[in-house]
């Protein structure tokens, strides 16, 4: 399929690749132009502006939040303006339930379809193609694009026509994945100030009830205290529990323990944690507690 791609950071940059390890013609567009320079060596063209990145089958876009994504979407230099009837804009940017309703339908009035499909998994996970893929829109158009998804990911998991659902999903998945960073930070903080080792601790834990991944990846990161480099940076994880907590207000849902995480990642940035992997809040527990985190 011919792709427009736009939007190469930690994780663009590695699902663009393996697009184009799969045999897709491949277009790309980055607002630094220089993080395209490693494609245009594997054979990817480069876009000088968006529109350039929008004349083929589909374009994904893959960028930090809902700003980002609308000053690529719309205006007359944008993605809505530029697809021809019939294309297909996948969005894999974690975005607001409210963004992705909009997009949906401008897309709708230009006669192009519109697919949410958001990705879970860290840059590593991006590079070796091993995502997992929540993809919501019409179906015909979601069908049309799985090879895509599965280029990128191990897996892919369909909920529904309405793509507004799968960023509904990944919005409630990484408020899980906050809660168990914060939850396994105060355990941490508890057995580590009794003289418990936390890695042994961790080790237990991953051994016997909480032997899934997310336990795993985030509790290596807290127990060798690596916060840096970010494979997520703290500010997006501030954004992501705030899009939940509208998504909450949206739907009439309480989300107590989401406020809660709202407070904890503002305490980080507070304290200086703006380039930290948003894991870094799990500090905040034993900094509190009065040891050194």
């Amino acid at each position: 399929m011919k792709v427009g791609f736009i939007g190469l950071g930690n994780m663009g940059a590695g699902m663009a690749a393996n697009l184009l390890k799969a045999g897709h013609e491949l277009t790309v567009y980055n607002r630094t132009p220089a993080k395209a320079k490693p494609l245009l060596e594997q054979g990817a063209r480069g876009a000088p502006e968006v529109a350039d990145a929008c004349r083929g089958d589909v374009v994904i876009t893959m960028l930090a939040d809902d700003a980002a994504v609308e000053s690529v979407a719309f205006g007359p230099a944008g993605v809505v303006a530029n697809m021809r009837p019939g294309a297909i804009h996948i969005s894999s940017s974690t975005i607001s339930v409210a963004l992705a309703q909009k997009l949906a339908a401008e897309h709708s009035a230009k006669s192009q379809g519109f697919i949410s499909a958001p990705v879970f998994g860290r840059p590593e996970a991006a590079d070796a193609a091993k995502l997992y893929v929540a993809v919501a829109g019409n179906d015909d158009a979601v069908s049309k694009c799985v090879p895509l998804l599965q280029a990128i990911g191990q897996q892919v998991f369909r909920f529904g026509e309405k793509p507004f659902l799968a960023n509904l999903v990944k919005l409630s998945g990484n408020f899980l994945i906050a809660s168990v960073i914060e939850s396994l930070g105060e355990a941490m903080a508890l057995v580590g100030k009794a003289g418990v080792d936390q890695h042994q601790f961790l080790e237990f834990l991953t051994s016997t009830l909480f032997s899934a991944p997310v336990y795993k990846t985030y509790g290596g990161l807290i127990a060798d205290r690596k916060f840096q480099p970010a494979g997520f940076v703290a500010p997006l994880g501030l954004k992501d529990i705030r899009l939940a907590l509208a998504a909450g207000e949206q739907f009439r849902v309480p989300l107590p323990l989401a406020s809660l995480l709202r407070d904890r990642f503002l305490t980080l940035l507070a304290r200086g944690g703006e380039s930290l992997d948003w894991s870094a809040i799990s500090k905040l527990a034993a900094e509190d507690s009065g040891q050194r985190s």
